[in-house]
């Protein structure tokens, strides 16, 4: 497989131009269009010659739109084909101040939560930088109907399929390469990486000197509770975890957000709502009631929104901030690698 140029910084694409004996400049007339989600055919200010040199050794993007759902809410789910035949997916949000993406980091993904789809098939692969920049170039292609320059996607979120810290440095390159002046310049205010966990990178992420939002999964504040829906729950303890957080709260003074899926029987009781605010009360966090997405493959059920506000009343009375997410994309398979499994389940019928 070619090398994608979308992998490359403003500066590595300078360096190959020069390499390639071109003038140095032309590398920012090809570095805004492959931003653009432009293919080599389609940069019209680059000569033929070159594009053509370009195309024998390299790929301009890395994704395309296979399919895409949208919901009633307007939601929108793509399904994106990789270059070497694998899928991922996205999903689109649009709030009053602007699209939200929520991207993928991994194919597929290792920590087999029990509440999500994304890790039913285990690992594949890592995404390329370059690839998860491409879910971000084609949302935007696809809002402004191919046409113009306007960023239409403000906040992006890692909070797709995988996870973002076991593809550290694929992850961390991404968010340097979408938070470039040069490229598509989405505020690093406006990102955030969402992981179950992983304790060691966490402390790694502190020391980037990067001003995203850390947001945590915590779904339990019990571990051995929290190991029945988690399994990486089993390596990194939840005292750990809230160490981590402190130290990343130090380091970039950015409070840091924790994801709390409401299982009904499970995981949303007074009881849990007492063990928030045991361990969470007076640090600088937000907690992020999610209402569980339900997946076939498994037998956990959400409860209703009079349950889940019941819980939050719980934790605001207690002073934490909390609140519950608003539901989207019910009815396109909204949850985290719906769309992809049910795209593999249909192959393999077909095959």
């Amino acid at each position: 497989m070619k090398e994608c140029l979308l992998n490359f910084n403003f500066e590595e694409l300078q360096n190959l131009i020069v390499e390639l004996g071109e003038k140095k400049y032309r590398a920012g007339q090809i570095y805004k269009s492959l931003h653009l989600g432009l293919d080599f055919s389609e940069m019209t200010d680059i000569s033929k010659v070159f594009r053509e040199k370009l195309s024998l050794d390299y790929d301009a993007q890395s994704v395309k739109i296979l399919k895409y759902l949208q919901s009633v809410d307007g939601t929108i789910k793509f399904l994106f084909a990789l270059r070497d035949g694998n899928v991922i997916e996205s999903v689109l949000m649009k709030y009053n101040h602007g699209y939200s993406l929520c991207v993928s980091t991994q194919v597929g993904c290792r920590m087999k939560c029990a509440f999500c789809a994304s890790g039913l098939h285990g690992l594949v692969r890592n995404l390329e930088p370059g690839e998860i920049l491409g879910e971000v170039i084609c949302a935007n292609k696809f809002l402004l109907g191919g046409l113009g320059e306007k960023r239409k996607v403000i906040n992006i979120v890692l909070m797709g399929s995988g996870e973002p810290l076991d593809n550290y440095y694929n992850t961390i390159k991404f968010i340097k390469l979408v938070s470039s002046k040069e490229g598509i310049y989405v505020s690093q205010r406006n990102i955030s990486l969402s992981t179950s966990g992983i304790v060691p990178k966490m402390y790694d992420l502190a020391n980037e000197d990067l001003s995203i939002n850390l947001t945590v999964s915590l779904h339990s504040p019990f571990d051995e509770e929290r190991q029945k829906i988690m399994p990486v729950a089993k390596t990194y303890k939840i005292d750990k975890i809230l160490d981590a957080c402190s130290n990343y709260f130090d380091k970039t003074g950015r409070r840091y957000i924790f994801e709390y899926v409401l299982i009904r029987g499970e995981n949303d009781t007074e009881r849990h709502a007492e063990g928030l605010i045991r361990i969470l009360k007076g640090r600088p966090c937000h907690i992020n009631l999610i209402r569980l997405n339900e997946v076939k493959e498994n037998d956990l059920k959400s409860g209703t929104d009079k349950d889940a506000y019941r819980f939050m009343g719980v934790l605001e009375k207690a002073g934490l901030s909390a609140t519950v997410r608003r539901k989207m994309g019910e009815d396109i398979d909204g949850a985290c690698g719906q769309l992809r499994q049910r795209y593999l389940e249909e192959n393999d019928k077909n095959e």
